[in-house]
């Protein structure tokens, strides 16, 4: 699973996920891209099962980019626990992602098979998604 190597607070607050991602949002470095439609954590667990499942159909062909980070530690207290008495401990690891977002990226394969591994991965993640081009999305994307 993806996380952090060491973090400066173990524990953060929610925050908002309020507008459109102006960092990430243009196809840079394969050729197709999975772009998010709405705004979500994403769990790094989630992130694993949607980069497992893009390898096995592409056969580990070509090249994947993994463009989102898990940097948010989400905490939650013990089941049948009183209110009060602190903050929970860290669980797992999330990636804030906004709408625009650029999820992950593939390159060397067939366009049919960028899409179709694309789609399975969009499956495992818990926001809809759209399947984009570096034609559209490119460096002067219109986003």
């Amino acid at each position: 699973m993806l996380m952090p190597k060491r973090v400066k607070r173990r524990r953060v607050f929610r925050g908002r996920m309020k507008g459109t991602a102006h960092r990430g949002n243009f196809v840079a470095y394969g050729d197709y891209g999975l772009m998010a439609m709405e705004p979500c954590w994403v769990t790094s667990q989630q992130i694993e099962a949607a980069r497992i499942a893009l390898t096995r159909y592409t056969k580990r062909g070509g090249q994947v980019w993994i463009k989102i980070f898990p940097d948010k530690p989400v905490t939650e207290k013990p089941a049948e626990t009183r209110m009060g008495s602190g903050k929970g401990s860290p669980e797992y690891w999330v990636a804030v992602v906004k709408p625009g977002r650029v999820l992950f990226e593939v390159k060397g394969v067939a366009e049919a098979d960028a899409r179709e591994a694309l789609r399975l991965a969009s499956h495992k993640l818990p926001l809809k998604c759209k399947f984009v081009t570096k034609e559209n999305y490119g460096k002067g994307g219109e986003n």
